[in-house]
């Protein structure tokens, strides 16, 4: 699987959680089914920003990856609701017309693994 990190902006900086630690740390948490409906990323501009143009190319990228996307995983959502990973499966429970989708939710969102570091300049 290719490395993947999540991205949030604060006035420190782009804070960037590591995936493979979101996944570590959520694995004994319970699966929870939520609503389609209360995925806000759903109607944003989620991919596309942090200078992400889209480009025919990257739109047929993620159209590819939503279809391999495997719904067996759950999604991870931080304590107020947010992706944390798992949009392509989100957007995959879309095109085939679910109403729920299983996540594993914090309840107190770990710290990032870096602060103020663009993601071009992360290791991949």
């Amino acid at each position: 699987m290719r490395k993947q990190y999540h991205f949030r902006p604060s006035p420190n900086g782009l804070r960037t959680w590591d995936i493979d630690r979101l996944v570590l740390l959520t694995r004994d948490l319970p699966v929870i089914q939520v609503p389609l409906a209360a995925i806000a990323e759903l109607d944003k501009p989620y991919w596309h920003d942090h200078g992400y143009a889209p480009t025919c190319r990257n739109i047929a990228e993620h159209a590819r990856l939503i279809n391999e996307a495997d719904l067996a995983f759950p999604i991870i959502l931080s304590s107020d609701g947010g992706v944390m990973d798992g949009m392509h499966r989100v957007a995959k429970a879309v095109l085939e017309g679910r109403d729920t989708i299983a996540a594993r939710q914090f309840t107190c969102d770990p710290e990032p693994d870096h602060v103020g570091v663009e993601p071009d300049q992360l290791p991949y």
